[in-house]
């Protein structure tokens, strides 16, 4: 990961050449005080300019012996998406000016609006760049320098932002990378990087696997020459209380196995693997925020191959559970991996909730498109706080029905289950399999498989892996109140 700005704060401004920013309302209305003469001067181009402050919108002026860099904020800045808007946009006009250099003097922001404002400058500044040999070290060079009271790098506020960036960042790597270079041992061992925050990394191989009777998730790694992983990361902030438990889905890469995808598109199947990415995120980020609550992270880590070895149509696995699977198709392998998963995590932990985010069917993207992930829940309570927490951080989710009609559709006639249900409704079936393997816990799966890429840029999520689920995950354990199962 390259973050292509460098973030200075600072009691005074820089010296040389560099763009002064100021934030502009409605209005023309100048945020930060400026000499008399400064601030006529400032007016009158706008006026010229017809820049009215209009939020996001931003002017650059270049004047013989200055330049200055307006962005507007509407009318009034908000903390939360308000503000880490505003911070993208801020990025983005430095990144095009003449000197890439900028200083935003005191505007006499609340201390938690300017820390979301520079939340947001450093989201939209991330830049993926491991495998370039070349790079344009203009692209690279953008600064800002902030003054601003009371705000330093020991900010807690400060602090806070950065360890969730870092979250989102690393999220974001891990989806970007190559399947080739990020397979599931090497993903297990990223994930050992973070022990230093205080996670405790705790790495299952395939012998830990089999002593468990995984046969779900090993059936799903056993055509690839990578071995399967599972990776267990606890987070213990909240001293004797039952952790939250996030799971999510570590498919490194997948060609359908025996059941075959079209080669057109394979290539990004690389982020099939966004669910873990954001649970690994997520514990990244809580870690570093030093959150005072329990949680766990399991991530279940396989590459789904085609070999001599690999599992084909029709053959029945058995589950940890000891449930029995008919594979009727090794393209929904996703939900294999995941119903061990979830078995593991719920008997050894006993959680107070699990959430479990997967790319899990290309059904989703017919249903919501790319807007919406969806959400498939077995507590209204919890669907209530997943909601909340997607709102607030424009991680947004759609909650999607379940139920007996769809589940019906999933019967075997030689196991306990298939692993597809029929031709319609494919992200329901998908969901009402894996509620088979959640026993008493209050549960939600995400289908994120319309939101792990994007092919378009936010102002704070550049294209390509977004990091989604890690921001929506730490607000909803920030905002935690316990919840019940729905009764049936």
């Amino acid at each position: 990961m390259a973050n292509k700005l460098k973030l200075i704060l600072s009691e005074s401004a820089p010296t040389g050449d560099f763009a002064t920013v100021c934030l502009i309302g409605d209005g023309a209305r100048i945020v930060p005080r400026l000499e008399k003469a400064e601030a006529a001067s400032l007016i009158a181009a706008m006026g010229k300019a017809q820049f009215t402050g209009k939020s996001g919108k931003t002017l650059t002026l270049y004047n013989e012996d200055s330049t200055y860099l307006l962005v507007g904020i509407g009318e009034s800045l908000e903390a939360g998406l308000d503000a880490e808007t505003i911070g993208g946009k801020l990025f983005a006009a430095l990144e095009t000016t003449a000197q890439k250099r900028g200083h935003m003097p005191d505007h006499g922001l609340a201390e938690d609006v300017m820390a979301d404002l520079l939340f947001g400058a450093r989201l939209a500044a991330y830049h993926f760049e491991e495998y370039f040999t070349e790079t344009d070290s203009a692209k690279e060079s953008v600064s800002l320098s902030v003054t601003a009271s009371g705000i330093n790098d020991e900010h807690a506020l400060i602090q806070d932002r950065n360890a969730l960036f870092e979250g989102v960042a690393m999220a974001r790597d891990l989806v970007f990378e190559p399947a080739n270079k990020l397979y599931p041992e090497v993903f297990a061992e990223r994930c050992k990087t973070l022990a230093p925050l205080g996670l405790e990394i705790e790495v299952l191989d395939e012998p830990a696997m089999q002593k468990l009777g995984m046969g779900a998730l090993l059936g799903v790694g056993q055509g690839s020459r990578r071995e399967s992983r599972l990776v267990v990361m606890n987070w213990k902030g909240g001293g004797d209380e039952a952790p939250v438990a996030l799971v999510g889905k570590g498919v490194t890469f997948d060609t359908g196995g025996i059941s075959l995808k079209p080669a057109k598109g394979m290539e990004d199947m690389k982020w099939d693997m966004g669910g873990a990415a954001a649970v690994t995120g997520a514990m990244c980020a809580l870690a570093g925020r030093k959150v005072k609550r329990n949680v766990v992270g399991v991530i279940g880590l396989v590459e789904n191959m085609p070999d001599g070895n690999a599992q084909r149509p029709g053959d029945v696995v058995t589950a940890m559970s000891g449930k029995t699977i008919e594979v009727i198709n090794t393209d929904a392998e996703g939900r294999l991996v995941l119903a061990d998963a979830l078995h593991y995590t719920e008997t050894r932990f006993k959680p107070r909730a699990m959430i479990n985010l997967a790319t899990l069917t290309g059904a989703i993207l017919v249903s919501l498109g790319k807007e919406y992930a969806g959400m498939f829940t077995n507590s209204n309570e919890l669907a209530a706080l997943l909601s909340a927490a997607g709102e607030r951080t424009e991680e947004k989710l759609w909650q999607m029905p379940m139920g007996e009609a769809y589940d019906k559709m999933l019967k075997s006639h030689i196991a306990d289950m298939k692993n597809i249900g029929g031709p319609y409704g494919g992200s329901i079936t998908a969901a009402c399999f894996l509620e088979r393997f959640v026993e008493k816990t209050p549960w939600a799966h995400l289908d994120i498989a319309g939101k792990a890429w994007s092919d378009k840029s936010t102002p704070t999520v550049p294209k390509g892996g977004t990091g989604f689920g890690v921001r929506l995950l730490n607000r909803l354990v920030d905002e935690w109140k316990d919840v019940k199962r729905n009764e049936k």
